[in-house]
């Protein structure tokens, strides 16, 4: 199972979460994100329009998560160094007692900033 941990600034659009996923260049199973993000009409809008289901994650699922990249604004605000990637480990382990994780690259960033991705492939225990 693969899934895509998004990450997105209060102005992005579902455009803008389309872009990102695109730039990872894979296909997914679900998408992630914490649930206050998972809740925004960007959101919404954009895992109904390419019919995938979303995992919304508290933000002590992604709290310490090890991540390739690290943003001194995400590890101040969310206890981990990519939202993401974070969202995109915990996201893949969602439901699997058990499971790891691991990522399949750096998060990626959308030319204007507004958008990451990364992708997680679950790893079976």
């Amino acid at each position: 199972m693969k899934v895509a941990g998004i990450g997105f600034r209060e102005s992005a659009a579902a455009a803008d979460l389309q872009a990102a996923l695109a730039l990872t260049g894979e296909r997914v199973d679900a998408l992630a994100s914490i649930a206050e993000k998972a809740a925004t009409p960007a959101m919404q809008d954009f895992a109904r329009s390419i019919g995938l289901p979303l995992i919304a994650l508290r933000e002590q699922d992604i709290a310490g998560e090890q991540t390739l990249t690290c943003s001194p604004r995400i590890k101040a605000r969310f206890g981990t160094g990519s939202l993401a990637e974070a969202a995109a480990l915990a996201g893949a382990r969602h439901g699997a007692p058990g499971a790891r994780a691991r990522l399949l690259a750096p998060r990626v960033v959308t030319a204007d900033g507004l958008a990451t991705a990364a992708i997680a492939e679950r790893l079976e225990p």
